[in-house]
């Protein structure tokens, strides 16, 4: 029998762990602009909490919030947030419960957002148009028990809130904080004259200014909240269609602002006085960590675009501001610039845009930088990973095709299917590793260790890294379709479809598209030869969010299959005619 000491063992563990994890080479520190850091200290503040207390004694009385013609300070957007926390806590939810969020991009976001961490909640971010399908399995997995929701959707909410565990619900109007008879006449109009409020009846839901109302007769208590508590449950799709609850802390979020602070905002010059717009949703992790935090940093007015679709009302907002940030998908750039008046507005101040959630095309890149005089830059990240890991330059060394360099304190490389680092130039599943990293899936640990290893997340995309660090994207390990920077999994859409009686065997994959950089299209094979495109289309309508739904359809007499018949959807792309026609 051979026996060892305890310290033989732990040198034994630790030689053995190093073999495991593989190291990569920061080559790409050397293609840094000059002044972005290599690390950030992702323990700068010890909660998302410490960080608001410090903007706000720096900024405090700046604006911060502008929309719908109302603007409102940092502080005086604060205040309502402590009375709206002390509400949640009069209601009895306690540091860690789960609490939904279910609005555009509105004042009463950060309100309710910045409320829910005053009071130590878990935000739950959730995508106003889900249907009443997916709100039920978000709400239902996340365990959330309270949910605040604009009330233009509340309709959705009360047809399945008794199959949830929501205990309370908080309903706000669009025009809630535009003060005085203006407000109520907008929320009039937007309810009888636009008609886009559904008919609800939500026996004991409370009014979101009655619950503000409530909270500042409450005693707000200041929760303990450490930086690796949980701060958001952000919800992704999954392989298998089914929704996970990525497990974000407050330090994967501050570490991340931190990074894409040091990266870009270094060209905020102009403190408290600069401004930012922010289209895109801010229950979506690009704009909640760049758009939400990250401005906070600098005490810059966050311009809030409730409606970016309404195009000739957003140019018309754009006109009213010298603003300094704005970050979007290809699909809004490419929009704005097709609008006649969008070159009309100031870019005199413009010194930051980014693009995000799907690849920025060259051709709008390049027209972008015409029009504005400010280069278009691409950033890379996933939801699991707060969402910043790469970032092209904001010096002018960008390259174009390229999704950029290594945040700092972040590393990435290039491995094969069987977990070895890859050389320069070889393709492989583009690995991540840094604080911004998630904790986990929640409640799914089989999840979890399919996508962690060691350390390292794996990606699910196809790259390659070059001499000088930049990476490009070239193709997608997983069957993800990327609609306008929105993630949607076949399977999901697949079991939907499959949902119909008409329909035998459905296969679904992504094809390209000019407006939404890829399309969502379905093979279907018919039980039914009465059915029709229009009819799949339709019945997509009632299970899945608009674009998740079928652009195109195409029906065959069979579907390609393995010899265990699963669809093969590579042979599907192999044969589409989507392009070709």
């Amino acid at each position: 029998m051979c026996v060892i000491s305890f310290k033989q063992s732990v040198l034994f563990t630790l030689k053995c762990y190093t073999a495991m994890v593989q190291e990569v080479e920061k080559l790409w520190l050397k293609s840094y602009p000059k002044g972005v850091p290599e690390t950030v200290n992702p323990d700068h503040f010890g909660s998302l909490l410490e960080f608001i207390d410090d903007c706000l004694k720096q900024y405090g009385d700046k604006p911060g919030y502008e929309n719908l013609g109302v603007i409102l300070t940092y502080n005086e957007v604060d205040k309502l947030a402590k009375q709206f926390a002390a509400f949640l806590q009069k209601r009895g939810l306690k540091k860690g419960d789960r609490i939904a969020i279910q609005m555009p991009n509105m004042i009463q976001y950060a309100i309710a957002t910045m409320g829910a961490l005053r009071a130590g909640l878990t935000v739950v971010n959730t995508n106003p148009l889900y249907t009443p399908q997916e709100m039920r399995h978000q709400f239902n997995d996340s365990g959330a028990t309270a949910i605040v929701i604009v009330a233009n959707f509340a309709a959705s909410l009360q047809s399945i809130l008794p199959e949830t565990k929501l205990k309370t619900v908080i309903i706000t109007e669009i025009a809630d904080v535009v003060p005085g008879i203006k407000g109520w006449v907008m929320n009039m109009a937007i309810k009888y004259v636009k008609k886009m409020v559904p008919p609800y009846d939500i026996p004991g839901a409370i009014k979101f200014n009655d619950a503000l109302a409530e909270g500042a007769k409450a005693k707000y208590t200041k929760p303990d909240v450490q930086s690796n508590d949980l701060a958001f449950l952000q919800y992704t799709g999954g392989t298998t269609g089914v929704s996970k609850g990525a497990m974000l802390t407050h330090r994967n979020i501050l570490a991340n602002m931190e990074m894409l602070v040091a990266w870009t905002f270094f060209k905020l010059d102009k403190p408290g006085e600069e401004i930012i717009i922010t289209a895109l949703p801010l229950y979506h992790i690009f704009a909640l960590t760049f758009n939400f935090f990250g401005p906070m940093r600098y005490g810059a007015k966050n311009v809030l675009i409730t409606n970016p679709r309404d195009m000739d009302g957003f140019v018309a907002e754009l006109k009213k501001h010298k603003f300094s940030v704005i970050s979007g998908v290809n699909t809004l750039f490419n929009g704005l610039l097709n609008h006649p008046e969008f070159a009309n507005c100031d870019f005199s101040h413009l010194k930051i845009s980014l693009g995000g959630g799907m690849a920025v095309q060259d051709a709008v890149a390049e027209k972008w930088e015409k029009v504005t005089g400010c280069i278009l830059n691409e950033a890379y990240g996933l939801t699991e990973t707060s969402p910043g890991l790469t970032v092209n330059p904001m010096d002018g060394t960008h390259r174009r095709g390229y999704i950029g360099l290594p945040l700092p304190s972040t590393e990435i490389g290039i491995f094969s299917d069987d977990n070895q680092h890859l050389p320069l130039g070889e393709r492989g599943e583009i690995w991540a590793r840094g604080p911004q990293v998630m904790s986990g899936y929640w409640q799914r640990p089989d999840e979890t260790a399919n996508v962690m290893h060691n350390g390292w997340f794996k990606t699910g995309d196809i790259g390659i890294m070059d001499e000088r660090g930049f990476i490009k994207i070239v193709d997608r390990k997983k069957e993800m379709i990327l609609v306008s920077g929105f993630n949607v999994y076949p399977n999901e859409v697949e079991n939907a479809i499959a949902l119909h009686p008409k329909v035998l065997e459905v296969g679904v994959i992504g094809v390209p598209d000019d407006k939404s950089h890829e399309a969502v299209k379905a093979f279907i094979v018919k039980k039914d030869e009465s059915l029709t495109a229009e009819e799949i289309k339709e019945f997509c309508k009632q299970h899945l969010t608009g674009y998740k739904v079928p652009k195109h359809v195409e029906f065959r007499t069979e579907l390609p299959k393995t010899n265990v018949g699963k669809i093969l959807r590579r042979v599907l792309k192999e044969t589409d005619t989507t392009i070709k026609k």
